[in-house]
């Protein structure tokens, strides 16, 4: 009772202002939108790992010297970073999808949903801007930093484990943050193939309501916050992980 005085009570007084929040006091569009805000919390939580354990993955494979690995990386780095990303959403679940399905023996046994492809193509789009930063990282290591790492007899995987990956990570850490607030903003494509995030559940009440402005402010001020939240961690790892002298 006392949440419908206050949602009552929220209606009324921004109402006053001009802004239609009168959805809140349904049940049934009230709850798309809060499982279009669980579904975007959701899709940002899964994201960051994806992007950063592939973006490292895929940075380690273009600095390995070898061929077979470094070109099949750099030419899937150069496509996606290339190319829009929601062309690369519609073309993964439009074509790559469709093929799937039909191996399977159709759609209805086809076991890739459209929230798999909102979190296969935005997260491997961003891990390939990681990927390109964290490369920059690791070239950037002083050479005499790896030979002294070579002299006490570390191998070269052993060097990239322990030496160059972790200054790189440091060094790239900026970049990697910048990349991270675009996979927040990002998420929103999922409204394209029809995973019901934040907008895709604004746009199914405002279709109702004619409350475009009353939602749009809303959603400006949420993805704010997430952004806001991304980059004062981002600092804060930036500062705890600062080697004290290296690179001044």
């Amino acid at each position: 009772m006392q949440d419908i005085n206050l949602t009552a009570l929220f209606v009324s007084l921004t109402g006053r202002l001009g802004l239609n929040y009168e959805f809140l006091a349904t049940g049934y569009e009230a709850q798309i939108w809060r499982d279009g805000f669980l579904t975007t919390l959701y899709l940002v939580v899964l994201l960051i790992p994806v992007s950063l354990i592939f973006g490292l993955l895929f940075a380690t494979c273009l600095t390995s010297g070898r061929l077979w690995l470094s070109a099949p990386v750099r030419a899937f780095v150069e496509i996606t970073r290339n190319t829009p990303t929601l062309v690369q959403l519609m073309f993964s679940f439009l074509v790559l999808n469709t093929v799937v399905s039909n191996l399977v023996g159709g759609a209805q046994n086809n076991p890739l949903s459209p929230f798999f492809w909102v979190v296969a193509v935005v997260g491997l789009h961003i891990a390939a801007l990681h990927a390109e930063a964290i490369r920059a990282g690791i070239e950037a290591v002083p050479v005499s930093t790896v030979e002294a790492a070579r002299g006490i007899g570390f191998s070269q995987l052993q060097i990239l484990r322990y030496v160059e990956v972790p200054l790189a990570l440091r060094a790239s850490l900026p970049s990697i943050v910048n990349n991270l607030i675009n996979l927040v903003k990002l998420t929103t494509v999922g409204n394209a193939i029809a995973v019901s995030e934040i907008t895709y559940a604004s746009i199914m009440v405002w279709t109702q309501r004619d409350n475009v402005v009353s939602l749009m402010i809303v959603i400006l001020l949420f993805f704010s916050i997430i952004n806001l939240v991304v980059a004062r961690v981002g600092l804060w790892v930036e500062r705890k992980l600062a080697v004290p002298g290296y690179g001044l």
